[in-house]
């Protein structure tokens, strides 16, 4: 059924592991791979998209590596999907029209976008804060 990406699942985890690491600290990739049990090179990738979306900063040299660009009370899960994924769609008429053949004719239309919106409802509302609260408990 539904099912979220591995590079999401990468993020989501790289930004929880360096939140716990406090913000400032500057975390290698090897580090949280290593760490974390996740392949180097597609850390890498998730994290470049973090870079980008200015949830996470980089920082060059011998010491370099990773860390937080945001307080974790202001990074929300839907802010990391959309800088792993960009803008979600459940299903393909979310997208345009014209990328389904019964976009007319769907009964389900209104219910798989009131789904879609739920689901961003609850990204929204979740900081990474409140996930490592559920995390200590």
């Amino acid at each position: 059924m539904l099912q979220v990406s591995r590079k999401f699942e990468y993020g989501l985890h790289a930004v929880t592991y360096l939140a716990t690491k406090g913000l400032g600290r500057v975390v290698t990739v090897k580090e949280m791979a290593d760490e974390l049990g996740f392949s180097q090179e597609f850390l890498s990738k998730a994290m470049q998209s973090l870079k980008r979306a200015g949830i996470a900063t980089s920082v060059q040299g011998v010491k370099g590596g990773y860390m937080l660009d945001k307080a974790i009370t202001e990074v929300t899960v839907a802010d990391i999907a959309l800088a792993i994924e960009g803008k979600p769609h459940l299903v393909r008429c979310g997208v345009t029209a014209d990328c389904c053949e019964i976009f007319s004719s769907c009964h389900h239309r209104g219910y798989m976008n009131t789904l879609q919106y739920k689901i961003q409802d609850l990204l929204r509302a979740t900081t990474i804060h409140a996930l490592l609260q559920e995390i200590e408990r």
